[in-house]
């Protein structure tokens, strides 16, 4: 493949991955027990938890297929990591996708809850 043809469909993949990251709508959906990433209205990524006490549990991140790889769940990780630090709720990442984001992040791992931080 010749070297202009990588740089054009790596600029192409770029592109466009910054025109879904400037459309995404971060929220969190209470009702469902979720977090949510839509674009142009439709749940296109989701982070869901379970509430105990003390801590908010992060269980599974899933999403679409044809957008994995252009950084909408590291978005919504973020997205949820910061409304469970305002919240001044703890953490537990049960979710490995969490949990690796964690890792890399380390600015978030005073929110682990203590009983989970081997994690």
């Amino acid at each position: 493949v010749p070297r202009a043809v990588t740089y054009a469909v790596e600029k192409f993949r770029l592109e466009t991955m910054l025109r879904v990251m400037d459309s995404l709508e971060l929220s969190l959906n209470p009702a469902a027990q979720r977090y949510e990433a839509k674009l142009e209205g439709s749940v296109v990524a989701f982070i869901e938890y379970r509430d105990d006490s003390s801590a908010r549990s992060l269980t599974h991140t899933k999403v679409n297929d044809n957008l994995e790889g252009q950084g909408i769940s590291s978005q919504l990780v973020k997205f949820a990591l910061e409304e469970i630090k305002s919240s001044g709720s703890s953490l537990v990442p049960m979710c490995p996708f969490v949990a690796a984001y964690v890792q890399r992040h380390r600015e978030y791992a005073e929110l682990v809850a203590p009983a989970h931080r081997a994690l």
